[in-house]
């Protein structure tokens, strides 16, 4: 019994620190394409070779406007992975079908892939936190 309260208290500390860590900044509009600003920490003991996310813009109503998935960590010739520790920005740029009429947009971010050194595969609903920047 004792060794399974630690094993469950052991869990419990691990899932409360997130070892992927995302800063979404402020939407930055002009015509029909929009600039979201990632700052990405890795937390993990091990390089990400590549991460991918999908961005939502919405509007003041909460009405999605554009949206777009993208690399933002490896997956490319030009993108390199992120090492344990290190930090790294990425400009997620939304590109809408009609031009943004509104300066009072909102990004909503989330993974659908990270993957870790040697392929393995971290779970993006645990190991990944996402927070909006002050603005």
């Amino acid at each position: 019994m004792k060794r399974a309260l630690q094993v469950v208290l052991l869990v419990h500390v691990a899932a409360a620190h997130a070892q992927l860590a995302v800063s979404v900044s402020p939407v930055k509009a002009t015509g029909s394409k929009a600039v979201v600003p990632l700052a990405i920490k890795n937390g993990f003991g091990e390089k990400i070779e590549s991460a991918r996310a999908v961005c939502f813009l919405l509007d003041d109503q909460g009405k999605v406007v554009g949206h777009s998935t993208q690399w933002v960590i490896g997956a490319g010739r030009e993108k390199s992975a992120l090492a344990p520790g290190a930090t790294n920005a990425f400009d997620f740029v939304v590109a809408s079908d009609r031009p943004l009429t509104t300066t009072n947009l909102t990004a909503r971010v989330s993974f659908s892939r990270v993957v870790l050194e040697g392929g393995k595969l971290a779970d993006v609903n645990k190991e990944v936190q996402i927070q909006n920047a002050d603005k």
